[in-house]
């Protein structure tokens, strides 16, 4: 590295440095929030009882130390002494890692020895954590997670002087990659909450209404909470029974909009489907109080009339996506609960969780501790930052989801690709301090939904056995958030006709999955068995994306004659603004609160 590049850096490490102690003593940074102290307090508990345990099973102790030393004894044999028979590699990275793909950590041998080193010790942890009996599975389970988090942290492929490809790099460039890196950490920051937000894409590289979310269509109705979009029809005759799609709240909606190829709305409507949407509003404190409830009452209920009045329909299908199912879901129980007639012809739930019991990873933060202490961090701010919100779903996945982003931006320099899908999820939005308060107590700490007397809604009592109608459950078999076995235990608790369909994949590839592409195929059976394992032995697999499945399950519901398109809107919810209306595009952090409020009471 060269002294004007080496002066250069150095200055950029400065600056960074500088920023990051002043955010410290901001108290902006995680490190000082309610959140990293109940983390760091729950760690240390699980980590005493681990060796408290241990320290009276020896035996187990002995035979993973034993096994280790085994292993890297024959790990150094075979690279540094290597002899005929003995090339196979002692230890392998999983399948799909992509961390160690650069030939000289294969064919060098300090690199080489570094790896399976390494790889030696991240298994040695889990098997440690796994061989002491007397831990109960929520200690193990959350050991097992942030013990992997700090492993894959250490990786020696996070760091210049132990990454063969990255040395190189930096030598061929003469350090410029770390000078440009630098740059990029600088920027994150800035734009960053209580973590550090890697950036995946570039964030300027699509238009919102422009190269995304451009489905023609019209905003009819806005309130304080949300907007509804009605799409233009592109056929000349459409199923008679409307579709109301409930996204969720903590996303924005257009993942199910983004370009034409891989846009859901748009296939909907060419299908010859009357599609509206639900746009939520990016959340600020002046709305802190809107709770779950508020949700129901002031969100999907209000959309459910608008579509029945500008359709002239009494029924429709609705469709919700993950927590917006959820939220569908509870809106059915509510109608139910409260002897109304019913609205919906079908209801349709991606990726949702109903029954909380099996959260997948995400249930590492689920604990009495840690939930008290993001309610005292939601009540300070008014809301749950969705920046940190997206940390937390990256870090779930954080070799492919984060450190790969971290080492390709900052190590590498590279500047980040574009890409919609990521773009979309770096779009954050935040929740509302007391819907997300509700969220971790009553539905993930407690499992309350699936008691018949668990949550109140507009005063009555939420029942899902009382959901009727008939429902078609997508779930994916590769999803880390929303546990396919999970959401197949929340199916089983409606009392209509459900059919379970699983497809291929993950939470968003698996779920946008354009029948153009065909990329993923799926299972579905001809019933719901007892449990999930027993249903999926039974069921058969499919080539080709579901969505076509999907829209056979859901035309049975409209008469098989056609009739004429709705006009858009109508003379109770004229016309507004054109898709995708304005609450799509407020981005992070929102500083001016008032503003958004005056509109909404002008319009």
């Amino acid at each position: 590295m060269n002294q004007n590049i080496f002066a250069d850096y150095f200055a950029k490490f400065q600056e960074v440095n500088q920023q990051w102690w002043k955010e410290l003593d901001s108290g902006k940074t995680a490190m000082n929030s309610p959140l990293n102290q109940a983390l760091n307090e729950i760690n240390i508990e699980d980590t005493a009882k681990l060796f408290q345990n241990a320290v009276n099973q020896p035996e187990n102790m002995v035979k993973v130390q034993m096994d280790w030393w085994e292993k890297q004894l024959k790990i150094w044999q075979n690279v540094v002494m290597p002899s005929e028979g003995s090339s196979e590699p002692v230890m392998k990275a999983e399948r799909g890692d992509k961390r160690f793909a650069d030939e000289a950590w294969q064919n060098e041998a300090i690199y080489n020895f570094i790896q399976q080193s390494y790889l030696l010790f991240s298994e040695t942890m889990q098997n440690m954590i796994e061989s002491v009996d007397g831990l109960d599975d929520k200690a193990r389970e959350r050991l097992s997670f942030f013990t992997r988090q700090t492993v894959n942290a250490m990786s020696p492929s996070n760091f210049v002087s132990t990454n063969p490809e990255l040395l190189k790099l930096t030598m061929e460039t003469n350090g410029e990659n770390l000078v440009k890196g630098m740059d990029l950490l600088q920027e994150d920051l800035k734009s960053s909450s209580e973590v550090l937000k890697v950036r995946m894409t570039n964030d300027k590289a699509f238009s919102i209404g422009k190269d995304i979310a451009n489905t023609e269509g019209s905003v009819v109705f806005k309130n304080d909470l949300f907007e509804l979009i009605q799409y233009k029809p592109l056929t000349e005759s459409v199923h008679k029974i409307p579709v109301l799609v409930v996204p969720p709240f903590i996303n924005k909606y257009y993942i199910l909009d983004l370009r034409q190829k891989n846009s859901m709305m748009r296939w909907l409507v060419e299908q010859g489907h009357t599609v509206f949407l639900m746009s939520w509003r990016n959340p600020d404190a002046s709305i802190a109080q809107l709770d779950f409830e508020d949700y129901v009452l002031d969100g999907v209920t209000k959309a459910v009339d608008v579509v029945e009045a500008v359709t002239g329909q009494k029924q429709m299908n609705a469709v919700g996506y993950c927590i917006g199912g959820t939220l569908l879901a509870t809106t059915v129980a509510y109608y139910a609960a409260r002897r109304m007639r019913q609205r919906f012809k079908s209801t349709t739930f991606f990726t949702t969780i109903l029954d909380f019991s099996q959260p997948g990873e995400i249930g590492a933060y689920i604990n009495e501790q840690m939930v008290s202490a993001m309610e005292i961090q939601n009540n300070q701010k008014g809301y749950l930052d969705g920046r940190s919100l997206s940390v937390t779903f990256s870090l779930l996945r954080e070799n492919s989801l984060y450190w790969n982003y971290y080492v390709d931006n900052y190590l590498k320099g590279n500047s980040p690709v574009d890409f919609d899908l990521l773009y979309w999820n770096s779009d954050s939005t935040n929740v509302t301090a007391a819907c997300h308060n509700t969220l971790l107590r009553k539905l993930y700490l407690e499992n309350r939904l699936v008691d018949k007397q668990g949550i109140k809604v507009g005063g009555v009592w939420i029942d899902l056995s009382k959901i009727k109608s008939p429902s078609y459950f997508i779930s994916t078999k590769d999803d880390h958030i929303a546990l396919w076995q999970g959401t197949y235990k929340g199916a089983m608790k409606l009392s209509g006709d459900t059919t379970f369909v699983l497809g291929e994949s993950g939470h968003i590839a698996g779920i946008v999955n354009h029948p153009a592409k065909n990329k993923y195929g799926y299972y579905i059976a001809d019933k719901l068995e007892d449990n999930a394992e027993t249903w999926l032995e039974g069921a058969k697999h499919y080539e080709g994306s579901w969505w076509t499945n999907w829209d056979q399950w859901l035309s049975a519901f409209s008469p098989k004659e056609k009739v004429l398109p709705p006009q858009m809107g109508s003379d109770a919810h004229p016309v507004i603004a054109p898709a995708p209306g304005q609450y799509v595009l407020q981005t992070l952090p929102i500083e001016v609160a008032a503003k958004v409020v005056d509109e909404v009471t002008e319009a």
